[in-house]
């Protein structure tokens, strides 16, 4: 007979089991981890395209996917899921984070917000007009805004490794700015990279939205029951012609900030325990008058965060560990044989990305802040300095993600397409090794500084005391 586990044993078990995932909760949670993960993909994916194994590379992302249902079928590739469906979900953390910082963070206040957003302009205009300077000829000038993203999750994680000696209103600024530089880039997509509009579409995506406002109006608080008016928006806005991510930041964008009007979720937890706990001594035997307290406790529960701390905080381990890395997986592997330098402007593509990341993002940056500030119009926040600020410019200059997603909408052009994927790869890691040596110096720099004042603080106080 196989022995029972002693009551003893299990809360043990459990507790080891418990601490065990929250560890794991916490680890999925770290900007950091998310980055190097990021990082680990994307080196795989260039391995694997310019190894042996490279025709599996390029075959694998072609294999057609898809699902029918009586006469009705679709069918894609693989790569046009990842890319148009996944990435609506990245796009709806996107949408749900500009939400957030609308309501109460950075983006609330226009005067708090005017220094990130001047800077994010400059470092949008900057590297677009490098860009057009090194590659504005016939075929190759759609290419200009690839360089005008900022990798959030790639900076913000770069950025951790640096450590806690980093100021916080360094990291809230470098959000600030990244958060902005997300809404240009899509509102860049919608207006630049989308193709001739079929109105007919418009039908199929007003049926969805209207029907997440319908939802919204009866309070509907379950993010399960918005997936079918969510897939009807993403389907009107890909038969129109737009790029269908823009579902997921339209989606993210109406997602409430605050929990469903009623009452309050911990008086509601109170009474569902209450009324569990007295049929429970009542001996109340039938499942279904449990569960009534019991329902109203889960609700409860999921009434305690608003619905967009709520949902964001569910997808972004997915997002962080799941939909990025397919999507560098499927996206960052440049065959570099495939890729002919010596002709059809596929080198001026690679330089222009490349340099207008690297040099463009931080100079854009700088100079837009520092000319807001000259006027008097801005000023920098406080434990901020110019030197600080020159490194958010230089974490900047890692597109990735979004350079890549927005290369593949600017190019079909194979070789162009690698060129600009390889300029965006060679500038995010230079920009992400200039960005830690650079905070390295300054980290150095800040501890100093602080034992410096440490020991004056020290030696004063003896002097006061004899």
């Amino acid at each position: 007979m196989t022995p029972t586990p002693s009551r003893k044993a299990l809360p043990a078990a459990q507790r080891i089991a418990d601490k065990a995932f929250n560890a794991l909760e916490h680890f999925l949670h770290i900007e950091a981890v998310s980055g190097i993960v990021l990082l680990l993909a994307a080196a795989i994916a260039l391995a694997w395209a310019n190894s042996p194994a490279a025709d599996s590379y390029a075959h694998l992302w072609h294999l057609p996917l898809g699902f029918s249902l009586g006469d009705f079928s679709v069918s894609h590739s693989l790569h046009f899921w990842i890319n148009d469906a996944l990435m609506t979900v990245f796009f709806l953390v996107v949408g749900m984070e500009i939400r957030r910082e609308i309501h109460d963070g950075a983006l609330a206040d226009l005067r708090q917000a005017a220094l990130p957003l001047g800077a994010a302009l400059g470092g949008v205009v900057a590297p677009a007009l490098i860009y057009l300077a090194i590659a504005g000829g016939e075929g190759l000038r759609q290419g200009w805004a690839v360089p005008t993203a900022t990798d959030i999750a790639f900076a913000v994680g770069v950025l951790a490794l640096l450590g806690k000696s980093i100021p916080g209103c360094v990291r809230i600024f470098l959000l600030a700015l990244a958060i902005i530089d997300d809404v240009i880039a899509v509102l860049i997509i919608a207006l630049f990279y989308s193709g001739g509009l079929d109105p007919n579409g418009f039908l199929i995506a007003g049926a969805g939205l209207l029907l997440v406002l319908g939802f919204q109006a009866i309070g509907i608080g379950s993010a399960w029951a918005y997936v079918l008016p969510g897939a009807l928006l993403w389907f009107g806005l890909l038969h129109t012609g737009a790029h269908p991510t823009l579902a997921g930041v339209v989606l993210g964008l109406l997602t409430p900030v605050l929990p469903t009007r009623g009452e309050a979720p911990l008086d509601s937890a109170s009474r569902a325990l209450e009324e569990f706990a007295e049929r429970a001594r009542n001996g109340e035997s039938d499942a279904q008058q449990l569960m009534q307290p019991v329902r109203r406790l889960r609700y409860a529960q999921r009434e305690l965060l608003p619905p967009v701390v709520r949902v964001q905080l569910a997808l972004h381990p997915w997002v962080a560990y799941g939909i990025m890395p397919l999507f560098a997986l499927a996206n960052a592997g440049v065959n570099l044989d495939g890729i002919d330098l010596n002709g059809g402007g596929a080198t001026a593509v690679m330089l222009g990305v490349a340099l207008a990341l690297v040099v463009g993002k931080p100079l854009g940056i700088l100079l837009s802040s520092w000319l807001l500030v000259r006027l008097g119009w801005c000023r920098l926040p406080a434990g901020m300095n110019w030197s600080w600020l020159g490194l958010i410019g230089v974490l900047a200059g890692i597109g990735f993600t979004m350079s890549i997603f927005i290369a593949t909408l600017a190019f079909a052009d194979a070789s162009l397409l690698g060129a600009a994927k390889l300029g965006v790869l060679i500038a995010s890691a230079l920009a992400a090794c200039l960005g830690l040596t650079l905070g390295g110096l300054l980290v150095r720099r800040a501890r100093a500084a602080r034992a410096g004042a440490s020991r004056g603080g020290d030696s004063s106080a003896q002097a006061l005391s004899s």
